[in-house]
């Protein structure tokens, strides 16, 4: 059995006072290693122009900005406070990383890929994920007493960041107490293989699936029925401030951002033009 080296020790026990989740612990480690691995030493004998040339590796590598940041935010950890040098807070930086506007399907196409996946444990995570806006892990970690039927709410207990939420949930309550196709959801708990639920649920959300099933071109995770939860209510009404708190956002220009994709809301505001009485008339 591999022992753990008293450093990684170390840093997990920062982490652990910290009350960082276990899966963010975990890629921080990760990235720790993979940063070791690249310059070929023990972390602690490397430096912050290390973690500066290891940057433009990842660059020039052409990873994905937030793999870039992910790993900026695990060395500024582990040199800043595993190794207490507090300039690597001001000095490990991360990248501007350019602001995409989240894949959203229509209300009609997330029935019809709702029907589309396959396997009851993947159908109901989904379809959850969809109802309550929840992210995937958070609903493969829901326990049966997390369901208060008669209250028709869901709780939501150390999501993320470690805060905890109430979900309405009339119509998904009864999905976990009625068969569907011939089968039951799990009596002793919603998703009792937990992680390996995330990881079977996860799959059947990709462009693959979608492709084979729907002939969608839109990129498609298990994030995107969250993205489509937000902009479906912005559409029906919902005000932003509420969606922030379903969301569990903490800053609302997180949540302002599904205003550019709401096309129903764009669609129905009408331009100041249209309250002129001008009559254009076209070219000849």
């Amino acid at each position: 059995m591999a022992t753990t080296s008293p450093l990684r020790q170390r840093m997990i026990e920062d982490m652990t006072i910290r009350n960082l989740s276990p899966a963010t612990q975990q890629s921080y480690i990760y990235a720790v290693r993979k940063f070791s691995r690249h310059s070929g030493a023990s972390p602690d004998r490397l430096g912050i122009e290390d973690v500066r040339a290891y940057q433009l590796h990842l660059i020039a590598k052409k990873r994905s900005w937030s793999h870039i940041n992910q790993a900026a935010c695990a060395l500024r950890f582990f040199f800043g406070v595993t190794m207490g040098q507090q300039d690597a807070f001001e000095r490990i930086v991360n990248g501007r990383e350019p602001e995409k506007l989240p894949p959203v399907l229509a209300p009609d196409e997330t029935v019809r890929f709702l029907e589309a996946v396959v396997g009851l444990r993947n159908r109901v995570a989904l379809t959850t994920a969809y109802a309550t806006g929840l992210r995937i892990g958070e609903v493969c970690r829901l326990k049966v007493t997390s369901i208060d039927g008669e209250r028709k709410l869901i709780h939501v207990e150390c999501g993320k960041g470690g805060r905890t939420a109430t979900r309405c949930c009339r119509r998904v309550c009864s999905i976990f107490c009625a068969p569907i196709g011939g089968a039951r959801v799990p009596a002793r708990g919603c998703f009792p293989a937990g992680r390996l639920a995330i990881m079977s649920a996860s799959p059947h959300c990709r462009r693959r699936v979608a492709r084979r099933t729907m002939k969608l071109s839109k990129p498609m995770t298990a994030h995107s029925l969250r993205h489509s939860f937000a902009t479906h209510l912005l559409e029906s009404g919902v005000e932003l401030r509420i969606i922030q708190v379903l969301l569990g956002h903490s800053d609302l220009s997180s949540t302002t951002r599904y205003a550019q994709v709401a096309t129903h809301l764009i669609a129905n505001t009408p331009s100041p033009f249209d309250r002129l009485s001008l009559v254009v008339i076209p070219p000849e």
